[in-house]
């Protein structure tokens, strides 16, 4: 028996005219089909020092028919140091359908969830944002905050590391509603902050470690969990992807309210209750997220793919 799988990649996913509004609404989608969808506890293995190599496969929602398994991996010293493939299936057939290049996916969807935070837990009149750690992940986030805020003004304050701050304003240069503030010192940037997103992929120890510059009303964004488990003792509301990714923190006991942010989207929670409340998100990555990517990019992609690959299965019932 043979099937066609297509190999999509990197390049053509960056040029299909996926929009960063497109990329908020999918994970806004594909939070409110978890229940509905099977995702079992991503597998990590670390090969050495804080490198992983974790496994996420996520059964979209019945109606569907997808089924994705995705592999990312951090390995320090590489170039990128985050790289992810996707492999999507027809889970009515099992049929191989694509190989999908996963960083462009991993980087834009990981920006939708904290742009959809963002939206969800600030508080009122908020338009200064707080940046530490300005990659790829840092840019995702700010291309869909300003596609969603939709030309309204705004200030990012920036973490100073290297040439990155100015590398930062000149991407968003072409966008007349934002300032930008440059900050040398961390205790400041965290202290000025109505909206910390920190997207810094490795971390010793704590970042900010004076509990009172944390001021009233702040969401905090740690979009790679590390360096900020002080605030997992005294902010007065967390909310995760999932319950597994986070039960396993030290201070999971500890957390004066914890409830998954897909809750809040169904109208089960009502997140932020007031503008004092300090909230803190650890979305720590959902395959579910990636497999919609890949599914709906493959849709997107298939009439027009030039890469598809023949595969042979043996069709007999014994065949050894």
């Amino acid at each position: 028996m043979n099937n066609r799988f297509a190999i999509i990649q990197h390049d053509a996913i960056a040029d299909a005219g996926i929009s960063p509004r497109e990329c908020v609404r999918w994970v806004e989608e594909s939070f409110k089909m978890k229940p509905m969808a099977q995702l079992p506890p991503k597998i990590s293995i670390h090969p050495q020092g804080d490198d992983f190599f974790n496994t996420m496969p996520a059964l979209l929602a019945p109606e569907c028919g997808r089924f994705a398994v995705k592999e990312v991996h951090r390995i320090a010293g590489q170039t990128p140091s985050l790289g992810a493939d996707i492999m999507l299936y027809d889970s009515r057939t099992g049929h191989l359908l694509a190989i999908v290049d996963g960083d462009w996916i991993t980087t834009m969807r990981t920006g939708a969830v904290a742009t959809l935070s963002i939206e969800l837990f600030q508080r009122e009149g908020v338009n200064c944002y707080s940046f530490l750690g300005l990659g790829n992940t840092a840019r995702a986030t700010a291309l869909c905050l300003l596609e969603e805020l939709d030309g309204k003004p705004v200030t990012m304050r920036l973490m100073r590391y290297k040439d990155q701050a100015e590398s930062f304003i000149d991407r968003f240069s072409s966008y007349s509603n934002v300032t930008f503030e440059i900050v040398d010192d961390v205790n400041e940037l965290v202290a000025g902050a109505d909206v910390l997103i920190s997207c810094i992929t490795s971390a010793d120890g704590l970042i900010c470690a004076d509990d009172s510059l944390y001021r009233p009303g702040m969401l905090l964004i740690p979009v790679h969990t590390r360096g900020f488990q002080n605030c997992d003792l005294f902010f007065d509301k967390v909310y995760g992807d999932d319950r597994g990714h986070v039960q396993g923190f030290k201070y999971f006991d500890k957390f004066r309210q914890f409830d998954e942010l897909t809750n809040v989207l169904l109208g089960a929670n009502p997140g932020r209750e007031s503008d004092d409340e300090r909230i803190l998100c650890y979305n720590i990555g959902l395959g579910l997220h990636d497999a919609v990517f890949a599914s709906r990019i493959y849709d997107k992609l298939k009439d027009n793919c030039s890469e598809w690959v023949e595969q042979r299965k043996e069709t007999s019932k014994f065949w050894i």
